[in-house]
């Protein structure tokens, strides 16, 4: 019984504490406010599933936080086939939920899977275990290409798919964890300039109408505020809603009658922006912030590559998805559909990114060759 105590005690000497009580703290402040928003239904449902989501999360951090990151790598191929064969799944039995256009889900019975949050953890282990294998000949164009290839895979299959926002996040992982990687600067510089090149193909021959109106919408918001604006012009009024100190939990007027479109799931910000005013507001980018810098000092402390760009491809999952969706709520950047990591509404994708917290945190205890107790 000691032995277990003394181990349990060592675990909690060695953890990253502050990661995970952060994390912590942005799930439960966005659990009550999914509470506040979901009142009206008379349904606990949603703030239940964040809650279990939580704590099965925490769970599934500290298991993967046991391993050595650099065995999890080893066993890429698992990680694989748990994120790439339910994204295709999506594609035969796949359906949409009220209020999407995207077949993006699984119906599991009991509950909903959404695989592209499965997928982007997967992404981070099996290109780290890539990059791991060829990082002394990254440069060469005959060890890049399969690289960008394997790169290129979930940003299409994601697109496919129809969710182009969640696309969006895969390709600011790939370019980040390529930049950790050692990828000389040329290449940046070579794909800056195609990318230029290709917008407007892009937007002429591969956007849909519906995304070319978002677009167009968020140039001059208030245009169009009953079609394709709507949702960023009562975000707007929301958010003016709560000034400095919000109207109260549980109290905001647009908030509690399902004024703001999305309001426990892409508009979480905007729901919290009108209840708890700008004070909630910063208090939630102090949380997320810490979260993406304790990512970004254990990826500085690791002595190991493949463990760097383990955390570099957690914080730009965290990073893309925080800078699109405060950018969607703010009506800086057009509406694509991404969530607010640890605050919006959603099982699988509080669950996910915990799954995320336990890589960094693996990493974060296996980082060089002090951790004794594993090996007792």
């Amino acid at each position: 019984m000691s032995r277990i105590v003394s181990r349990i005690a060592d675990y909690f000497r060695e953890t990253d504490r502050l990661l995970i009580s952060f994390c912590v703290a942005a799930s439960l402040f966005g659990a009550v406010e999914i509470l506040s928003v979901t009142r009206r239904l008379s349904s606990w449902r949603p703030f239940a599933v964040q809650v279990a989501a939580m704590f099965a999360g925490v769970l599934a951090a500290v298991f993967i936080s046991l391993f050595d990151f650099e065995t999890l790598l080893k066993r890429w191929y698992f990680a694989a086939a748990v994120g790439v064969v339910p994204v295709i799944l999506t594609f035969f039995i796949g359906f949409a939920p009220e209020g999407t256009d995207d077949k993006a889900w699984l119906d599991l019975g009991f509950t909903t899977l959404q695989p592209a949050e499965l997928l982007k953890i997967a992404f981070i282990v099996t290109f780290a275990a890539h990059v791991n294998k060829i990082k002394p000949k990254i440069n060469k164009p005959l060890y890049l290409l399969p690289l960008l290839v394997h790169g290129a895979f979930p940003i299409l299959l994601i697109h496919f798919q129809g969710d182009d926002g969640t696309a969006l996040v895969f390709a600011v992982m790939f370019l980040c964890m390529l930049y950790a990687a050692g990828v000389s600067w040329k290449y940046f510089i070579a794909a800056v300039m195609s990318i230029v090149i290709a917008s407007p193909i892009v937007y002429f021959f591969v956007m849909n109408d519906d995304q070319r109106k978002r677009i167009v919408g968020f140039l001059n918001i208030d245009a169009d505020i009953k079609n394709s604006t709507y949702q960023q012009y009562r975000a707007r009024m929301a958010l003016a809603n709560g000034g400095f100190f919000g109207q109260g939990l549980f109290k905001g007027n647009l908030t509690q009658v399902g004024g703001v479109p999305e309001g426990r799931n892409d508009f979480i910000f905007v729901s919290i922006g009108e209840e708890m005013g700008f004070i909630g507001c910063l208090f939630v980018l102090i949380l997320l912030s810490t979260i993406c810098f304790r990512c970004i000092h254990t990826a500085r402390i690791c002595r190991k590559d493949s463990g760097k760009i383990i955390c570099v491809g957690f914080f730009s999952m965290m990073l893309a998805q925080i800078i699109i969706n405060i950018g969607m709520c703010t009506a800086l950047l057009p509406v694509i559909g991404v969530t607010l990591p640890f605050f919006s509404s959603g099982g699988t994708s509080l669950l996910c990114t915990f799954l995320g917290v336990g890589l960094v945190m693996s990493v974060y205890m296996h980082r060089d060759s002090r951790i004794i107790y594993l090996r007792d």
